[in-house]
């Protein structure tokens, strides 16, 4: 596990992370309001809900976006409560969805 959250701001390396995210996030708009934060930070990837009850987040983009998407997973949106997030540098994917696009994807 990497702490992704604390890096230098203007480091603009691209990575790519797995964040997996526990608490009472599941039916309060913590995917859409994910894919809403990720647009405004040009993040590309995707999110989802699994069956434990988590949210999986996959995230590609500036390490300075990155690092802010993981400093707004740790709240969520207001009818969450997020208990906590880990978070993963895994590597980055290439094509064009992998640098463009940010998405809910199917529950598993």
């Amino acid at each position: 596990m990497h702490n992704i959250a604390r890096v230098d701001a203007n480091n603009d390396s691209i990575i790519r992370i797995r964040a997996t995210v526990t608490g009472m996030v599941q039916g309060v708009g913590f995917r859409y309001y994910t894919v809403e934060q990720a647009r405004k930070l040009a993040v590309s990837g995707w999110v989802c809900n699994r069956l434990n009850g988590s949210v999986e987040v996959e995230a590609q983009g500036s390490r300075a976006d990155i690092a802010q998407l993981i400093s707004w997973l740790k709240v969520g949106p207001r009818w969450a409560r997020v208990d906590q997030v880990q978070v993963t540098e895994i590597p980055c994917e290439t094509g064009r969805d992998a640098r463009t696009r940010f998405r809910v994807v199917a529950d598993y």
